[in-house]
């Protein structure tokens, strides 16, 4: 894996810790003000049941002194009553204290049922002090560790952002631009290729874009999301497994095909070619093709023969694929393979890789590319 590459995946655990640590920060003023919210409702019931204790109790006093005034007319009328000189004036006095004792025993009905709700009012506010009591002590916890929470992330805050300096640093500066461009509006810069699919947006890549991840020899962008592109061994095999029940069973090639496609990775200076051997005529032909932009390396080689007699030293150690192309259509690709060409030699590639490796896990050795464990 590339060197930038690792730091940009150190980077983006940094950048996520720190935008998790921020957040977090961010939402404590929150959650405070949520708390005092919280005691202030509590604080409001406890004064609504003051308020209508005080009311009862303002009430209760209004009604003795409606009771008192009353009585007062009732000692008023019946004096009068002692001085009147006829029937009517008497009847008329006495129809008032009946009035008066009617009103009198109407309030003291009122009187009653404020004195039987003032026992709930009590309680009703000593609940309520309770509550606040309890509350304020809990609160007052909840805010503290707030508090100190938000000082721990403060800290973990500046030395996660010391780290993401240090680890700037080690990053080819045009990649850390592009990293940061496409993580201010995807969340995340650098994404893992897992089955031939970018995991950042999930859609399948190409397959020489996927075989230019596996490589690793320099940076690739997924065109899709644009996210950086990396690619781990381990968690390629992990997909594998699981993918086995629905991965279809690969076609061979003839062993004795006129024509073998191959693949090595180790060719001369180049590295990783296709090599296409074919036989004509008691000739051999070989055509050597670079496998990421298909450019025809040297001429075309003709020996006599039978291919696997005339280019033993190109078969041995190489990875036997799926190829069949007429002589035409390989004289009209000129200098360079089409890229549906190379795209089909490639998924056939990793579908042999594939097949190799889950072999030789099955029977606990390590997978060899040769061209017999292909075919």
């Amino acid at each position: 894996m590339l060197p930038d590459i690792e730091n940009l995946l150190k980077l983006q655990v940094a950048d996520k810790e720190i935008r998790r640590l921020q957040d977090e920060v961010a939402e404590l003023p929150k959650r405070v003000a949520a708390i005092e919210q919280k005691l202030a409702g509590t604080k409001a019931q406890l004064e609504r049941a003051q308020v209508a204790a005080k009311g009862d109790e303002a009430a209760r006093r209004k009604h003795d002194t409606a009771i008192a005034d009353l009585r007062g007319k009732i000692s008023k009328y019946r004096d009068q009553s002692l001085d009147v000189k006829t029937n009517e004036q008497y009847k008329a006095l006495l129809h008032e204290i009946q009035f008066a004792e009617k009103e009198i025993a109407a309030t003291e009905d009122k009187i009653l049922e404020i004195m039987v709700n003032a026992d709930a009012r009590d309680k009703e506010v000593k609940a309520a002090q309770a509550e606040l009591k309890d509350e304020t002590a809990e609160i007052e916890k909840e805010k503290e560790d707030a508090r100190q929470r938000t000082a721990e992330d403060e800290k973990l805050l500046a030395e996660w952002r010391a780290k993401r300096d240090q680890l700037r640093s080690g990053v080819d500066a045009d990649l850390l631009r592009h990293y940061e461009r496409v993580s201010k509006f995807r969340g995340t810069g650098i994404s893992e290729v897992l089955d031939h699919k970018c995991m950042g947006c999930q859609v399948m890549l190409r397959p020489q874009t996927y075989n230019e991840v596996r490589t690793g020899q320099h940076t690739v962008v997924c065109d899709s999301c644009q996210r950086i592109l990396y690619f781990n061994p381990a968690n390629e095999m992990v997909a594998l497994e699981k993918s086995d029940i629905k991965r279809p069973r690969r076609h061979h090639p003839k062993i004795d095909a006129a024509q073998a496609w191959y693949f090595r990775d180790n060719y001369a200076d180049t590295g990783e070619v296709y090599i296409c051997l074919t036989n004509r005529r008691g000739q051999a032909s070989r055509r050597v093709y670079e496998i990421h932009t298909g450019r025809m390396i040297g001429d075309i080689l003709i020996r006599e023969g039978d291919y696997r007699h005339a280019f033993p030293e190109d078969i041995s150690g190489a990875i036997r694929l799926n190829g069949d192309w007429g002589e035409s259509e390989l004289d009209a690709w000129g200098a360079e393979a089409p890229m549906v060409v190379l795209d089909a030699l490639q998924a056939d590639l990793e579908a042999a890789r594939y097949e190799m490796t889950h072999r030789a896990s099955a029977k606990h050795e390590a997978p060899v590319p040769t061209e017999q464990a292909a075919s």
